[in-house]
């Protein structure tokens, strides 16, 4: 594990070898972890994609997730310090500050001008916002949110339950420093009235990388409208709509979801790129 330094905040990160042989020229991957994710909780699926695709890799965990700096005060009220660092409860534009002030910070930091984006669930989103903003080599996304559907709430709202009632948080707590920050700054927000008209359907007409956008047709946390859209706002996006499947495709498919990645990085992205 390394901790990287952006503004004060350490963030955990973890490379990941490009296998023997391989290009050294193909753009490497950037995981971005779903909202209640970390670089420990991808597993060994990373390190099974990078195989798969011949590339280098990158994971971190965003700040109050894994072992990167917790979120002071995570639910108490939202405050921001002169230095633009904010304590508190997270804000509606907690996705957005995230793709457009700290990743290409953490980026930069790493080196890495034009990787390929993997993005889950709120990291999905993440790697959508950044796109439309930043060059990237392509951008790939598993159970994206483009805007708030009630199953998404209603699950949510389970989470939270669970989270007091069952083995959730003991089994969370392995992954995470601060397991109830981690949960409780995704939770708040997305239960939050304010949240509810997050909608980043147009902004997202701005990517011009490719773009593969992934969705389980079991997903309790959202439906197909979600790549639907996508496809609707962004041309050059293919669609992969996979069975037996939920919420993570990389889990529930791996297998599928890997050689679907492969196959459209090898046609859509050239070495160099």
């Amino acid at each position: 594990m390394e901790m990287v330094d952006i503004d004060g905040v350490f963030l955990e990160v973890q490379p990941i070898a490009a296998p023997p042989g391989s290009d050294p020229a193909l753009a490497p991957l950037v995981f971005l972890h779903e909202g209640l994710g970390s670089v420990a909780m991808w597993r060994d699926w990373p390190a099974s994609l990078c195989a798969a695709t011949g590339r280098a890799g990158w994971l971190y965990s965003r700040r109050g997730y894994g072992q990167s700096s917790p979120v002071p005060d995570v639910r108490g009220p939202s405050r921001e310090g002169a230095d633009g660092r904010r304590s508190g409860r997270l804000l509606p534009d907690y996705m957005h500050r995230e793709a457009l002030n700290v990743l290409p910070q953490l980026l930069a930091h790493l080196g890495l001008a034009r990787p390929v984006l993997i993005g889950h669930s709120d990291g999905a989103t993440i790697a959508l916002i950044h796109a439309a903003h930043h060059p990237v080599a392509a951008c790939v996304v598993q159970a994206p949110h483009v805007m708030v559907e009630g199953v998404s709430v209603q699950s949510i709202a389970e989470a939270r339950d669970a989270f007091s009632t069952t083995p959730l948080r003991e089994r969370l707590g392995r992954y995470h420093a601060d397991v109830d920050g981690a949960f409780w700054q995704w939770n708040d927000v997305w239960l939050s009235e304010a949240f509810r008209a997050f909608d980043i359907r147009d902004e997202i007409r701005g990517i011009r990388a490719p773009l593969l956008a992934i969705q389980g047709l079991d997903d309790q946390y959202g439906t197909l409208a979600q790549i639907h859209d996508i496809g609707r706002a962004v041309p050059q996006a293919e669609l992969l709509e996979v069975p037996d499947c939920g919420h993570s495709p990389f889990k529930d498919q791996p297998e599928v979801v890997n050689a679907a990645i492969a196959d459209f990085l090898r046609r859509r992205v050239p070495a160099g790129v």
